[in-house]
């Protein structure tokens, strides 16, 4: 019996299950499953079902139709039928495309001599149907599923189909453009996937605790905090960092880059930003990352654009009104130029986060992480981390991107230690010709990071694997 045939009767058996059991709700069913069925969202309509009236209650209605194509969405078989057709308690409907258990208790007796403890704790609907079950060891129970299943609120479809029913008016349109939203499943890194300091884990740590324990801060009436500003310049795992938390945390992820606010395309300015900070509160609770931070310091100081002047004032009294503790909702602002700060944008944070330039352990660490998937004769990542200082880690993926395509423009799929020297030699001379094109147009380029730029010489190096990833 094949693997497709496990992951079809195992969509049958959950179907069956959550259909029967009303004290199930969305957080009980594994997300490729509640993606299929959720209503409200864009991938609601099943071609073999009759889809009703086109406005429906957000939500997932029972009974859940399994049929081939809603079958086929959730576990990816190419023919869920044919996988199971063999099986002394499957039937199909021709005419409807359902497909069905005949004898349940057959089933779930065949499911549990092939599945483990680890899957049943991936499916909180069947770790709490067979957690009591003969044969089912300890290790599987309700409770802890659940806690490991991922919830609604971080699922693409939760998220589109609540901006759907909350920001459907023409003039939303242009607010929605303002921010980008990615659901934790659209984010590739987690933070086990970045070379970070120690200060940083440290307050990564915090954050991640006070996100855990927000009932508990308010209770206790510890309400000023998490508010973060990270601070260092380009490629040095800002944007990153914001995303792989959002990612772990499973919380979807709203960005604002400041400088649309001041888009001459944009028109209520002010209004947009309320609207930004009310789509966050909506999705709460969730991350806002603003980027950009320092054109608030800019916009201040400028004596033209009183509207504009206006919505960065509506800003910074939005940072003051939304709360981790009482709104659900982790802020994170970015800046890669914080001279330009001043000290009212400061005053809104809670926590300062450095992101420098990465030291040589860390350059070493992130050369290991980069190159897992690529083979490299006679690789010594320290001799690269040793030529690369003042290096960001996006320059470093750079640089290796280089040394892939030039081995390609030979054919080659496998590089050496010469191909990644030669392609540190070719960044550095187009960085430098970089400098000099900044040099003789706009100054204010060359301010990025200032002394925050610079590679700590006691830097802490990092013996684990993980990627310094870059802002995007």
């Amino acid at each position: 019996m094949t693997d497709v045939a496990l992951d079809v009767v195992e969509f049958l058996l959950t179907t069956s299950v959550y259909s029967d059991d009303r004290s199930l709700d969305e957080n009980d069913l594994p997300p490729s499953y509640r993606r299929v069925f959720w209503t409200g969202g864009p991938e609601a309509d099943d071609e073999d079902s009759d889809s009703g009236p086109s406005h429906r209650t957000r939500g997932i209605e029972r009974p859940l139709s399994a049929t081939n194509t809603t079958a086929r969405q959730a576990t990816g078989a190419d023919q869920p039928w044919e996988a199971v057709s063999d099986l002394m308690f499957t039937d199909r409907d021709e005419f409807s495309g359902s497909i069905s258990l005949t004898e349940r208790g057959m089933a779930e007796r065949w499911f549990l001599e092939r599945v483990d403890d680890e899957r049943l704790l991936e499916n909180p609907t069947l770790a709490g149907h067979f957690e009591d079950h003969d044969g089912v060891s300890d290790a599987v129970d309700y409770e802890t599923a659940r806690e490991n299943n991922r919830p609604i609120q971080a699922d693409r479809v939760w998220i589109d189909g609540l901006l759907e029913e909350y920001f459907d008016e023409e003039d939303d349109e242009e607010m929605l453009d303002l921010v980008e939203i990615r659901a934790p499943e659209e984010v590739d890194l987690t933070l086990d996937d970045l070379v970070l300091t120690p200060d940083q884990e440290a307050e990564i740590e915090k954050i991640a605790k006070a996100i855990e324990h927000r009932d508990y801060l308010a209770s206790i009436g510890l309400r000023e905090i998490g508010k973060l500003l990270f601070v260092g310049p380009p490629g040095t795992g800002k944007t990153s960092t914001a995303q792989a938390l959002a990612r772990d945390m499973d919380l979807p992820f709203v960005e604002v880059k400041l400088s649309m606010i001041t888009s001459q395309y944009l028109g209520e300015t002010a209004k947009n930003v309320d609207k930004t900070f009310e789509v966050a509160k909506r999705l709460s609770p969730c991350i806002l990352f603003i980027d950009e931070f320092d054109s608030v310091a800019k916009t201040r100081r400028s004596d033209e654009h009183a509207a504009l002047k206006r919505a960065v004032n509506t800003l910074l009294k939005s940072i003051d009104n939304i709360s981790l503790i009482q709104d659900d909702v982790l802020l994170i602002g970015a800046t890669n130029h914080p001279d330009q700060l001043d000290a009212a944008a400061w005053r809104r944070f809670d926590e300062i986060v450095n992101f420098p330039k990465p030291d040589y352990g860390m350059r070493r660490d992130i050369l290991h992480v980069i190159t897992r998937a690529m083979d490299i004769d006679e690789f010594e990542p320290e001799a690269i981390a040793e030529a690369t200082e003042g290096l960001t880690g996006s320059d470093l993926r750079m640089v290796l991107r280089e040394a892939v395509l030039e081995a390609l423009t030979e054919n080659r799929t496998t590089l050496t230690q010469q191909d990644l020297v030669d392609a540190v030699e070719d960044f550095e001379e187009r960085d430098n010709l970089k400098n000099m094109d900044m040099i003789e147009g706009d100054h204010d380029a060359l301010v990025a990071g200032g002394d925050l730029g610079k590679a700590s010489d006691g830097g802490h190096s990092h013996d684990h694997d993980h990627d310094h990833s870059h802002d995007h």
